[in-house]
């Protein structure tokens, strides 16, 4: 097995959502695991899919419209207005697949927290589950950290948050980092909302770090990889499924 480094891309909520589901559904080489960082292209918020829309609409702030799409796994809302959003693939099998889920999600984010403490940041994992006044109570994914999230060391912010689906294909992991939260790691941190400001921090180094990382996790070598050849119908089709109001207001 390895670990599979695809190119980056950019697209609408319902595409990107549509493509990380793909990958762990229809990956040409299903034995190897995946991973990319992505970009959007208009401001976005996606939600968990569980999640009411009721309660999705209300949370969002003033100032759309927004690309908006329900996710393929779980979670709250995210705000991708000036994130950094990636998503990993472990196929059906390998150890990390098979262990609970909480292992999985401490296993990534460690990963994730020591390749931005390999680059300055002050940030460490949340290490004690607090109890919940509600189901809603974690509804908004940065407004509230969960157990093996990543905070600032200083402020307590949440920085990094992810949800996780798992199938008989194996797992997909959806994460993003906030990148408003890393104020205070350094003058190399852009606190810069919705990418408005210059941004020293060198994200494409970061990007090679965390995924040497995970490769050693997994135990297996990276590798860049092609964006692989998926079937266009079935990817605009699920774009279109992801897009219709059918997917978005189920619940």
């Amino acid at each position: 097995m390895k670990l599979h480094l695809l190119p980056v891309r950019s697209g609408g909520a319902a595409e990107n959502m549509a493509l990380d589901f793909l990958l762990l559904q229809r990956y040409p080489d299903a034995a190897e695991a995946r991973f990319r960082h992505y970009g959007w292209h208009r401001p976005a918020f996606t939600f968990g899919y569980s999640q009411k829309i009721g309660f999705v609409r209300e949370t969002l702030p003033e100032g759309g419209p927004f690309d908006l799409c329900r996710r393929p796994t779980g979670g709250g809302v995210v705000d991708h207005r000036d994130d950094w959003t990636y998503s990993l693939v472990i196929p059906r099998g390998h150890p990390l697949e098979e262990v609970p889920a909480p292992r999985s999600y401490r296993v990534i984010h460690a990963c994730l927290a020591d390749a931005l403490l390999a680059r300055g940041a002050e940030v460490e994992l949340k290490a004690v589950a607090e109890p919940r006044a509600s189901a809603e109570a974690a509804g908004v994914c940065f407004e509230r950290a969960e157990v093996h999230d990543v905070l600032h060391a200083k402020t307590g912010e949440k920085v990094a948050g992810g949800a996780q689906k798992r199938n008989k294909r194996g797992l997909l992991f959806q994460g993003s980092i906030w990148k408003p939260a890393l104020k205070g790691s350094g003058p190399e941190f852009c606190t810069s909302v919705h990418n408005s400001g210059p941004d020293p921090f060198d994200w494409y180094a970061f990007h090679d770090d965390f995924a040497a990382r995970l490769a050693a996790a997994l135990e297996v070598p990276a590798e860049t990889v092609p964006w692989p050849e998926l079937n266009e119908d079935e990817v605009s089709g699920l774009v279109e499924k992801y897009s219709s109001p059918e997917w978005m207001e189920f619940r």
